[in-house]
């Protein structure tokens, strides 16, 4: 960050301009729902419902709810040379997939780490949508080019076992969607794009709705008993699932392999942004990786604290929360790759100056493995 000019003795500094939030199209139904409503990535965005954020969670693991992510970007690519310019730029090998998919990849840095980690839809035959992260949006679209549709629609990600039954009663066709899956639908004469992705670790389906519509689409869908969730109860369960968040477990310094994520990197096609430099860590092996920590009780470890194993301090906490499912505090950490340490090891968190005992587990808490009950 810019470091401010300081300015003459005896002078005041001139008020600056604050940049106006953005907000969806379904922001006015965010606050008639009762909302707290919070600044995320330069949009105003509901971080929980009256309900809470425990129980929002806890809806999307045993039933169905609904998240407005249309904070996301949506960069569509459609020139003809648009397969071979998202081949040379991200880490996935598109040839994995075909029209009609959608693929999990990266955007690296040329040091090889992680500027945006996007799912890319292939629409059709010549068109992607590619979209990253909130404030990502204008560094990916400067990388791929394309036009910057996310003020034209709305996404509404249904999420939870019971995601697709109660979907189904408002657009089938997007119900029936695939896992990693994108198939138009029509709800009331407008034509929208559905994909079988989310962030979870629940099935469930992302709808993308022309903005005019996207309010009466909303409001079918928890008319059909889908519960509202906000990003609170986002940011629990994808760290349950073991789920990375940019500018967490991804971001400046961090690159896939530390992060556990090499299955997105495409080491059989040609050169792409950062690909050298992740050769090269690929050949030496990574400096650190990403572990779970699991609490002894429901205080969890925070981001930014020392993990200390036999008495070394080791790596830092990335995330850190309460389980809902589990009851306990869980977090995601990279510690050094020396480290001798095995699932079942214990260590020590250092939050505040006072030391958490915690557990190390695979960076995946839920749904718990069967080796773990």
């Amino acid at each position: 960050m810019d470091q401010a000019v300081p300015e003459a003795a005896g002078t005041a500094a001139p008020a600056q301009p604050r940049t106006p939030l953005r907000r969806t199209p379904l922001f006015e139904a965010h606050a008639r729902l009762g909302a707290k409503l919070v600044e995320f990535g330069g949009w105003e965005m509901p971080v929980a419902y009256p309900s809470g954020t425990v129980a929002e969670h806890r809806a999307c693991r045993t039933a169905a709810v609904a998240f407005d992510v249309s904070h996301l970007g949506t960069v569509r690519v459609d020139d003809p040379g648009a397969f071979d310019l998202l081949q040379r730029t991200l880490t996935n090998d598109l040839r994995r997939v075909g029209p009609g998919r959608a693929q999990y990849t990266h955007l690296l840095e040329e040091d090889g780490s992680v500027a945006d980690d996007i799912i890319v839809w292939w629409v059709g035959d010549g068109r992607f949508d590619v979209m990253p992260n909130a404030s990502n949006t204008d560094r990916v679209r400067a990388a791929v080019g394309g036009e910057d549709t996310t003020a034209s629609r709305a996404v509404v990600a249904v999420q939870g076992p019971e995601a697709r039954r109660r979907l189904a009663e408002v657009a089938p066709e997007a119900a029936a969607v695939g896992r990693f899956r994108v198939v138009p639908f029509e709800w009331k004469g407008v034509t929208c794009l559905a994909a079988g992705t989310g962030y979870t670790g629940e099935d469930g389906v992302e709808c993308s709705v022309p903005a005019a519509s996207a309010p009466g689409f909303f409001e079918a869908v928890l008319a059909a008993g889908v519960v509202p969730a906000g990003l609170g109860a986002r940011d629990t369960l994808r760290l349950e699932a073991g789920l990375p968040l940019h500018g967490h477990e991804l971001g400046p310094g961090i690159t896939p392999l530390q992060a556990g994520l090499g299955w997105v990197v495409g080491w059989d096609k040609g050169p792409f942004r950062g690909r050298e430099a992740l050769e090269r860590e690929r050949a030496d092996g990574p400096r650190r990786h990403l572990r779970g920590l699991l609490a002894d009780g429901r205080q969890p470890p925070r981001q930014g604290a020392a993990v200390v194993v036999g008495g070394a301090e080791t790596g830092v906490v990335t995330s850190g929360n309460f389980s809902p499912m589990l009851g306990r505090g869980i977090a995601l950490a990279l510690l050094a790759a020396g480290t001798t340490v095995d699932v079942g090891d214990r260590a020590t968190a250092v939050v505040r100056g006072r030391e958490l005992p915690v557990t190390l587990a695979k960076p995946k808490f839920w749904p718990i493995q069967e080796t773990e009950r």
